[in-house]
């Protein structure tokens, strides 16, 4: 094979979305980011209550624990098809986060997934306090 000759096409695809989220503090912050997610994900609000359960996560700083709070919500999705209907940050800390969230099994015929986001990447991950004390946080999922 002649390694000159051109025997491939690169297609424009795009396969990530990124979002803005804003938040008073550090727990609202990381309430609203996965409140975010889980609104792209999916639109309905369940009537029922859910399961509680207890969860903490460890990072090596702020925008690691994003991503890493966030592939929690995702992992409980894919992964034992449990959606989250409800977060409550109890303690964050710039490397740790406890929270309880409350689960609902998830049903296919019940509910239509409208984006279906395969993780929570680094690129271009940000968060930190905006210059009026806000924090804010960019993440871009992969889809």
């Amino acid at each position: 094979m002649d390694l000159k000759e051109k025997t491939f096409e690169i297609l424009d695809h795009t396969a990530d979305l990124g979002i803005l989220v804003g938040g008073e503090d550090l727990e609202s912050l990381f309430q609203n980011a996965a409140h975010a997610m889980l609104q792209i994900m999916m639109d309905f609000h369940p009537e029922q209550t859910g399961r509680t359960r207890n969860i903490s996560v460890e990072a090596a700083d702020l925008p690691d624990l994003m991503v890493r709070w966030l592939g929690e919500i995702l992992y409980l999705f894919e992964g034992e098809n449990q959606w989250v209907i409800g977060t409550k940050i109890h303690n964050i800390t710039s490397v740790h986060l406890d929270a309880q969230i409350e689960t609902i099994p998830f049903s296919s015929t019940m509910y239509e997934h409208l984006t279906e986001i395969k993780a929570v990447t680094y690129h271009q991950i940000e968060v930190n306090r905006g210059n009026a004390g806000l924090w804010k946080a960019r993440i871009v999922f992969d889809l």
